[in-house]
This record gives C-alpha cells, structure tokens and sequence, in this order.
C-alpha cells in the first residue's frame, strides 16, 4: 500500500507517528447476500481492478475511492462470509487479511461491515467479530428500502451508540446515503478509533482461557515472528482444527494442539462453537432491541409466491430450463450485427494492410497470423457480452441462489450439495473461477470433486467455437412462432451436455477416489431485487475485457506459431510451378468468368500444395490415423491440437489454415461458406458436414483443452496429480463422445445435410 507524509495536523492513526495520510486502506466485509459488490462498484466504479493474492488463488478486488478534502483509500472487497471462524480457503483469507498475517497484504486501516438491512440479527454475527478487530469499523446498513417495505424500522442512531462506531443506511444501488458514508469512512480514519460498545458475554471460564492462551502465545512471539491478538487468540481456542490452530501447532508443535483441547474443556462442558453461537446471538438481540421495530404482523412478501414457483421441484426446472433456452437464442440473435460489423472491419483491415504490401511472408504473417487470426476470435466478443450480461443479472436480481437451491436436489443424488453448483453456474463465464469458487466447499473430497467436473461445463471460450460450427453447418430453421429456432436449441444442447456428463463423473468420483457422504447444503437466499445496472456493466466490460486481453496475448502468439508452422517451409519449386499452369491457362485464351475460376482453383491447390508440404502438414499426417474415425483430416487434427492453450484458438487456426479471411467486403456469411466448402486434400469430397461439425462441437465440450484451467487446478490441489487425471479423463472422454456422435450421425444419412 502507497502512503505518503506531508506537513498537517491529522491525529495518529493507529498509534503511527501523526503524518498527512494520502493513502488508507479499506477492507469491504460482508456475507454473499449483502450487496457487498454492488455497494463496492458504486463506490469506486471503473477506478478498480481483480487480482490473486501471492501464493493463493483467492481472488480479491481493489479499488480507489475518493473522499473530499482529496484523501485517496483503497477499498479491498473481501470474499463475502458469515463468520471468522475460517474453515473454507475463502474464509481464512478474509481473517488473515484482517489481522494482517497474509502474505503480500498491507495491513489494513479500517473496515467497512456491509449488513442486511432486512436480516440484521444474522449479519450482526460478523459484525460482532469484526468490532473485536481492534480497528476502526463503519457498518453500513444495505438495502434499506427493501427493509421499509418489510415494514421493518432502523434507529441508525441509536444503533451506532450501542456498537460505538458509525451506523448509516444506504441503497447501493440507488446511490442513497453514500455521501453519508463517505463522510463517516473519512472520520473513522482520521480518528483512527476501534469500537467502543457492549461486547458479546463469554462465560468467566472461556474468558480466562482465552487471556491464559494469549498470555502462552506472546511466550512463542519470536518463534511464531509476530504478535497474537486477544481475538485471534479466541478464534485458535473456539475453532478447533481451524487454520490458527494449525499454523500455530505447525510452529510449536504438537503439544501445542494437546494443551488446546485441554483448555477447551476447562472453558466449557459444551462445544465451544456452540457458546460463541449463543453469545453473540444473544449480543445481537440486546443491542438491536432498542433500534430496531418490526410489524406485529409481518405483510405476506411477494417473493414468498415466487420461491414457491422458482424453487419448485417441477415448475422450478421448467423455468430453469426456459431462462437457459433465453439465454442461448440471445446469444445468436442479439450479438449479429455487431459481429458482421466487427467482422467486415477486420476484413476491410486485411485488406487495406495487403493492398499495401508486397507478396511474401510478412505480408502472410500480418493479414493471415495476425490480423486474421485476432479477428477470428474478437467476432466473437459480442456474444460473449450477451453471456455475461445474462449471468450478471440472473445473480443481481437473486435468481441464480434459487437454481443453486433447486440443483441441490439433483446433486445429491451423485454424492454432491447445492454448494457445488454455484462453482459450476460460474463455469458458464471460464473456468478459472470457477474453479477458485469451489474454495467456499469446506469438505475436501466435494471440494476435489467439483473441482475436477466444473471444467466439463462449457466456458465463454467454447462459444465462438460453437458459434462459428452452428452458423456454418446447422440450417437456419425457426419454431414457435421464431422464438425459437435450431441453432439456439442445439447451442442449448451443447451446454447441457457439459451437466449432464458432469452428473454420473461426479458420482463415479464420489464412490471411488473420492468417497463420502452426501454434505447437508444450508443457503441464505436473497431477497429478489432489481438489478444494479451499474454493477452489471462493469461485470460485463471487465469479463469482456479480459477475453479481449486474452485474445491479444495467447491467440496472438498462438496464431503466429500456427502460422509459422504452416508457411514454413515454403518451397520455391511450387511456386515456379502454379506460376506456369496460370500462365497456361491465361495463355489458352478462355472466357473471362472462366479464366477467374481456373485461376481461383488454381490458387487454391497452391495455398494446399504450401500447407501439406509445411511443418504443419507433415505433422498433421503423421496424426490423421488417430483421429480419421471422428470424421477429421490432419488439417482439423491439427487445429484442434493447436487450441490447447485456449480452446477459442482453433477459430483463428482453421482461419488461417484454410484461409477463411481477409476478402473485399467479407462477412460472416462468406466465411461460413468457405469452410462449408472445403474438400479433403485430393478430393472433391467435403470435408465438412453436419456429423464432423458435431464431433468437433461435442470434442470441445467435453475435452480439458485450457493450459490456465490445469494450472489453476494445480494450485488449488497443491499437486500435479488432479490436473493430469483431469486432463487424461476429460480427453478420453471427448475422444469417445466425438467418435460416437460422428459415427451415429453418419450411420443415421446425416452426413450429406
């Protein structure tokens, strides 16, 4: 963290020399059902940026927000939690951000508690906790209309006079009250001032092994390189197994874990999990009994009638599966005429870059590597926006934890929980988080396996493999109406095949590797609310972002090894050779539309006669035994083994393999025409056809064709053994699905379709 010291009169923050602080640091908490990432979007809106911290994967947003009189802090957005008490991987980074022993972390300066206004009595849980931090605290009481509308009134006032910090109600999303909050945060810093009211009552018992445990833990201070607080003393005691306990042990020794399990039988005849419930409960109670009034008789909410529909074992998945089919026929209606415009610029790019250049191998590498292949993939940005846009509302609006909710029961019939289908719904964005996101399962085995299916559900990064694939080779045809039409339902089928498959992997895991029982799944549902528009544009624009990013960087330098691959080496003797056939046919005198034709095939059996005697070709041929019973030559063999990296690649590699870019005024269409049109080398046989766009389609679903998912796997699992047995079991079982998809659609006559 940047701080710098100028002549003023602030007061000491914290017990530091009394500086002019430029720079404070802001840790935002809050349970996933706070609005905790609307209210830090409205707050420091495009001025923030994601990131892991250094040796984990949990990933954390940081932001800067401005409060008047120019003072500059860093909001860091903590993954969202109901208690300190860590247990999942997410749960102790928050707590070992907050008491500053994460590594690569500046210790923070204050926190900012975001609570549900409409269920205070369980978010004041946390807050508890956090008032014992021994660091500023401000709360700010979220959704304050929707807790009106319960009939539900909050004394602010009084509120902040029993916590002895700063209470203030806002509408995140509306922007109500945070000028109020902006000005409460500055104070807070400047005071530098930790809570000062009533605090949860612990039994004497506890209360004496806590101060004794603190007291043995400063004795171990050199050893341990830091300082314990009284609050990180009381979690080591109450969270038995928890991470202080094993940290601590892990530096002390095992007589350590020994005395501890003394102590807590000498603290209490019940668990003390169970105490700390009941204290701080019971604290909760007290201090919101005199703020905070609540109807005799609580009004009927309407989200009562719609869970009813939602969460409905039947009526539940049929509008499940009618929001998913919603999903995809946007997907193919609404980004089309930013795709052809994205598309024709390319084009237009190409073609301006080539008309300017001579014949020869830069001119290859910038309009066909480059050029083509960047474009190849950006076309594709559109819908990968309308993907986004579609998930990022399903969650601000509270949808996606009633499919969560409603999944629950299918994945207990694999040996799983609702908590492992939150992981695999963000899987529809990338992999990576989604992956990351199974850190909040606290069983290892779930967690390993979620970990080890959510690959399986099809990223943003298969889509403009389907996309391209469908367009090409799947008729156009409409059904109710339009509403729904065979390109939509077969993109929706693609998807589902991912959760599908995902369903009895999960369940052979379950009863071999990975054995165990079925976890009990609780989850606090949100109330239904209107989307943060804001909050849903910088989702979309930095998922965006990040693909395009990604297709500047690793499709880029993927493209031009695939093109290097096949322009290399590039005989003279094949030149001199079409050169004379043209001059032939030139010279032979035929008709004008004749001569073009003659001349344009010709071209082509050059460009084919380059790439078979290329690196690219000759390898291609060396593979095209393995995969010719899925319907592939060595061309699409290669292709597809060239996308490893990232799947999206294969798009700008059968780009520039068959030369799909780069004509006068192209479109999309023309370029699905010209892969419709291609021919095995030595043929006039189609290469393409219904079955073979299936089995690439089908290959891509299910195959572990991503170099950032296998790494992020390895670090989640802390060994090379999970991301390889990924690798080797998803590909074998994309080799099977392919090979059976092409060779029934073939038996069934669809290869002439």
């Amino acid at each position: 963290m940047r701080r710098a010291a100028a002549a003023a009169d602030e007061p000491a923050v914290r017990g530091r020399p009394t500086e002019r602080r430029l720079a404070y640091s802001v840790a935002v908490v809050g349970n996933p059902n706070t609005g905790k990432s609307t209210l830090f979007n409205a707050l420091t809106g495009l001025r923030q940026h994601v990131g892991n911290y250094p040796g984990v994967t949990v990933e954390h947003k940081t932001g800067t927000l401005l409060l008047d009189g120019g003072t500059r802090v860093e909001l860091i957005d903590l993954p969202g939690t109901y208690s300190l008490a860590a247990r999942s991987p997410d749960e102790m980074i928050v707590a070992d951000v907050l008491v500053g022993r994460q590594p690569g972390a500046a210790p923070v300066d204050a926190v900012l508690a975001i609570a549900d206004a409409g269920n205070l009595e369980r978010n004041f849980y946390l807050i508890s906790q956090l008032c014992e931090l021994g660091l500023p605290v401000v709360v700010a009481l979220n959704m304050m209309d929707v807790a009106a509308r319960q009939g539900v009134r909050i004394d602010t006032v009084k509120l902040a006079a029993a916590l002895g910090t700063p209470v203030i109600g806002i509408c995140a999303n509306k922007g109500a009250g945070l000028p109020q909050l902006r000005a409460a945060l500055r104070q807070a810093l400047q005071d530098g001032h930790a809570p000062t009211g009533v605090r949860p009552a612990f039994p004497p018992p506890m209360c004496h092994e806590v101060d004794a445990l603190l007291e043995e833990l400063d004795r171990h201070a050199p050893a341990l390189k830091r300082r314990f607080s009284r609050m990180e003393a009381l979690r080591t005691l109450v969270d038995g197994g928890g991470c202080g306990e094993r940290w601590v042990g892990s530096v002390i020794g095992d007589g350590f874990c020994q005395d501890l399990e003394a102590r807590r039988r000498r603290a209490s005849r019940i668990p003390l999990a169970a105490e700390e419930v009941r204290a701080r409960y019971a604290w909760a109670k007290q201090v919101l009994a005199g703020a905070v009034e609540r109807p005799a008789h609580v009004p009927p909410a309407g989200s009562n009638a719609i869970d009813r529909v939602l969460t409905h074992r039947f009526a539940g998945t049929v509008v499940f599966v009618a929001v998913m089919l919603l999903l995809f026929q946007s997907i193919f209606r609404g980004a089309q005429p930013l795709m052809g415009f994205i598309s024709g610029a390319f084009d237009s790019v190409a073609a301006f870059v080539g008309g300017h250049m001579a014949d020869g191998a830069l001119k290859s590498l910038l309009c066909k590597g480059v050029i083509g292949g960047l474009g190849g993939v950006l076309v594709f940005l559109p819908q990968i926006c309308v993907l986004f846009l579609f998930i990022a509302v399903l969650e601000d609006c509270g949808y996606m934890a009633r499919a969560a909710f409603l999944m629950d029961r299918l994945l207990a019939c694999v040996g799983l929980s609702g908590k492992s289908f939150i992981p695999m719904l963000a899987g529809f964005a990338c992999a990576v988080p989604a992956v990351m996101a199974t850190r909040t399962i606290e069983n290892r085995r779930d967690r390993l396996t979620t970990i080890l299916i959510t690959p399986l559900v099809s990223c943003s990064a298969r889509l403009p493999v389907y996309a391209i694939l469908i367009a090409a080779f799947i008729p156009d045809r409409a059904y109710v109406g339009g509403w729904l039409t065979l390109r939509g339902l077969t993109l929706f089928a693609l998807y589902c095949l991912g959760i599908v498959v995902a369903a009895p992997v999960a369940w052979l895991l379950k009863k071999t590797l990975l054995r165990g029982e079925t976890p009990p799944f609780l989850m606090e549902l949100p109330s239904y609310r209107i989307p943060d528009w804001r909050s849903v544009a910088l989702r979309v624009y930095d998922r965006g972002k990040a693909f395009t990013v990604r297709a500047g960087t690793v499709i880029i330098a993927v493209s031009v090894v695939v093109w290097a691959l096949s322009y290399f080496p590039h005989p003279p003797r094949i030149a001199s050779q079409y050169e004379a056939e043209r001059n032939a046919v030139i010279a032979a005198g035929l008709p004008p539309d004749k001569l073009a034709r003659a001349v344009s095939a010709l071209n082509r059996e050059e460009t084919g006669a380059y790439l078979g005697q290329s690196c690219f070709g000759r390898m291609g041929r060396a593979l095209e035994p393995v995969c010719k019973p899925l319907g592939w030559d060595w061309r699409i063999t290669m292709s597809v083994l060239a996308s490893f990296p990232a799947r999206e690649v294969i798009v700008a590699t059968l780009g520039t393999v068959f030369d799909l870019g780069g004509g006068k005024g192209g479109e999309l269409q023309r370029r699905h025409e010209a892969l419709a049109n291609v021919t095995w080398s030595g043929s006039n046989r189609r290469l393409f056809n219904v079955p073979v766009a299936l089995s690439i389609m089908v290959f891509f679903a299910l195959c572990s064709q991503c170099a950032a998912t296998l790494a992020t796997i390895r670090r989640e699992t802390n060994s090379w053994r999970w991301p390889l047995f990924s690798f080797t079991y998803m590909t074998l079982l994309a080799y099977v699905g392919a090979l059976i998809t092409y060779q029934t659609t073939m038996a069934l006559r669809w290869g002439g379709v």
